[in-house]
């Protein structure tokens, strides 16, 4: 039985430092919908608007977040980087926030498309894709870089 747990801890070690190792070498970019939405916010505003601590834009906008799904690599990623969460953990994260009422659930997506036509199309919205030549939208800079 200790065999079987020391195994178990040294594969979920190696899994961990490999999504680690995995999420830094991923760069993300932020994007916005121009009506309520800055264009420049801080790594700290930034972590306020996903966690749901701050719900509205400086105009009053309310802010709608847009997350790709756990289940996308861009999903695990933005988890890893953004909330420094699993993927699972960051859904239960939400779960109990928006139980308690605290805040409004994130819209999640399968496709990065699908994400920047909702952002696009959502006044106050905010979204992290994968900083790929396909992305359209404009990134909002966080402390004054395109990605994170």
């Amino acid at each position: 039985m200790k065999k079987i747990l020391t195994f178990y801890f040294a594969v979920l070690m190696l899994t961990s430092a490999s999504l680690h190792s995995f999420a830094q070498s991923h760069n993300l970019v932020v994007i916005s919908n121009p009506k309520g939405a800055p264009t420049e916010i801080t790594h700290t505003e930034l972590l306020a608007v996903m966690k749901g601590e701050k719900q509205r834009w400086n105009d009053g906008t309310r802010i709608s977040i847009a997350l790709m799904k756990s289940s996308t690599t861009t999903g695990e990623v933005t988890s890893e980087k953004i909330y420094g969460m699993s993927g699972d953990e960051v859904n239960k994260f939400w779960l109990a926030l928006v139980f308690q009422g605290k805040a409004k659930a994130p819209v999640f997506f399968n496709s990065a498309a699908d994400l920047e036509t909702y952002i696009s199309q959502t006044p106050g919205g905010i979204g992290v894709v994968d900083d790929t030549p396909e992305v359209k939208s404009k990134p909002m800079l966080v402390d004054g870089k395109k990605s994170l």
